[in-house]
């Protein structure tokens, strides 16, 4: 069995990074958290798989998004349209395990103007990039319910490789939560910035702003 040399990961900071569609920053609530709500937050949908959530208006999820913007981990991360300079959604770097070199990413929530657009994808891309090579982790984690299907395939495309199911993981929300979990490893990290930096590309979206190779062929195919 190969030893591992004591080189321990550093810490997630407050740092922002910036990519061609998405800005990831610092949240702060008092910033960030209007034009979160008026992205589609107050869409109970959006908070079905979260421990926390649906919120009944405005004044309630500003609250409540005061006492997250300041934790350590989970390390809380807005999501920013660049085009427009808005706040569309959150994700957090959590479960921090710098002597092993391990984080996740969790506590994500995406507005329906955020779903399924190149800026939640730069945005998962800007926060890989800070994980293995700002901080020098082994092992980028993505947990989820297992009846949470958009997720799901969402790790896929991303490049996040499944790796089985934790049964009756937790209780959330008085229901029982069989958890998925899904990695990718600091070995997998070159083949998957280089997929992602060629989906990313100029070249890759037409006029209309379509996508012409999509980021799960470029993932396979960057892989062999």
């Amino acid at each position: 069995m190969a030893v591992i040399p004591p080189h321990p990961a550093e810490p997630p900071q407050r740092v922002s990074r910036e990519g061609r569609f998405a800005r990831v920053e610092p949240l702060v609530a008092a910033r960030h958290a209007a034009d979160l709500w008026s992205g589609g937050l107050s869409d109970p949908a959006v908070w079905t798989y979260l421990a926390y959530g649906p919120f009944a208006d405005e004044a309630e999820f500003k609250t409540w998004l005061a006492t997250r913007d300041q934790l350590a981990d989970p390390m809380y991360f807005a999501i920013i349209d660049k085009a427009s300079a808005r706040a569309l959604g959150c994700a957090t770097l959590m479960e921090i395990r710098p002597a092993n070199g391990v984080v996740e990413v969790g506590h994500i929530f995406f507005s329906p103007a955020l779903q399924k657009t190149p800026i939640a994808t730069e945005a998962i891309f800007l926060l890989m990039a800070y994980v293995f090579e700002d901080l020098g982790n082994r092992r980028f984690e993505w947990k989820c319910d297992n009846g949470n299907e958009p997720s799901k395939r969402a790790a896929k495309r991303f490049g996040f490789t499944p790796e089985g199911l934790f049964r009756q993981h937790m209780i959330v929300k008085g229901r029982n939560r069989d958890t998925a979990w899904f990695s990718i490893l600091d070995s997998e990290w070159p083949a998957l910035k280089r997929a992602y930096e060629t989906w990313l590309s100029l070249e890759n979206f037409d006029e209309a702003g379509r996508q012409r190779q999509q980021l799960a062929a470029l993932i396979s195919a960057a892989r062999g």
